[in-house]
């Protein structure tokens, strides 16, 4: 079972767990934007270690939720986990696909490349009927980890702004139909919900079947459709997290973009005066 650039299948990850540079993260989170709570597991995969997404590894000064972290910041917590410039890292989460890609992402953004997202998670991983531990791993030496900012992943609200009118990059919203449209209420009720011009809606469930990703194939005809040929994309959601889930799935079928708007539909409402309760 060959390792693709991006993801990793649960046989893969089985036959190469004990590979010595090979570090797995556990990036499970407890709930989604909506409040929906996921599944908890009394278990986890073998030698996995806790990837604290929402706690520690964002920017904790920053007004908006999920905002990328300092990159001193994030090389400490990094080398606390024990994460080495050598180290070949797994990402996965309890619920199938869902905040991994961020962790994904993050990681390229500090320059590591060697990267890759569990497809399916644990709960495929429990599926395939792989061996699970009740204890994630807790003790390890310092790593040595070194942080390389990537600033040009990361994309600003200025940069947005001035998208409006220049049009040099279409936005891809990983948020809901009715969300993009001004339809439905957004999770944070304060916010009025619509879109950013020059932006076009691929809610991230459209790039997952069962927890997955859904094939290369398909995965490429669903953003030919959507983005009409453009390959300069850059991704939104509501808080930049989601955005990450068709950014990765843009990576492994149609183009080669890592940026994503930080602040997305947060930060855009919050400071274009959209406060008005729906």
């Amino acid at each position: 079972m060959k390792k693709l650039r991006e993801i990793v299948s649960a046989k893969w990850l089985n036959k190469n767990l004990s590979k010595p540079n090979l570090i797995v993260l556990d990036a499970s989170i407890e709930s989604n934007a909506s409040g929906k709570e996921f599944e908890e597991f009394d278990c986890t995969i073998p030698g996995a270690r806790r990837f604290d997404l929402k706690n520690v590894f964002l920017d904790k000064s920053s007004p908006f939720p999920d905002t990328v972290p300092k990159p001193q910041e994030f090389e400490l917590q990094c080398r606390r986990l024990g994460i080495n410039q050598n180290s070949e890292i797994i990402v996965f989460e309890n619920n199938g696909i869902y905040s991994s890609p961020r962790v994904w992402w993050l990681f390229n953004v500090m320059g590591h490349k060697e990267i890759f997202v569990l497809d399916g998670g644990l709960l495929n991983w429990i599926k395939e009927g792989f061996q699970t531990e009740n204890e994630h791993l807790e003790t390890f030496q310092t790593g040595n980890f070194k942080a390389k900012y990537n600033e040009s992943l990361v994309v600003k609200l200025e940069q947005i702004k001035e998208n409006t009118i220049q049009k040099k990059f279409l936005i891809a919203d990983a948020r809901s139909e009715g969300r993009f449209n001004g339809t439905e209420s957004e999770p944070r009720r304060h916010l009025k919900s619509g879109k950013i011009p020059n932006s076009v809606n691929i809610p991230f469930q459209e790039v997952l079947n069962n927890g997955k990703f859904k094939t290369k194939n398909q995965l490429r005809e669903l953003f030919e459709g959507k983005c009409g040929g453009e390959k300069e994309l850059v991704f939104s959601c509501g808080s930049g997290l989601t955005a990450c889930i068709i950014m990765l799935a843009n990576k492994i079928s149609y183009g080669n973009s890592l940026r994503i708007y930080d602040g997305s539909w947060t930060e855009w409402a919050e400071l274009n005066n959209l406060k008005n309760i729906i």
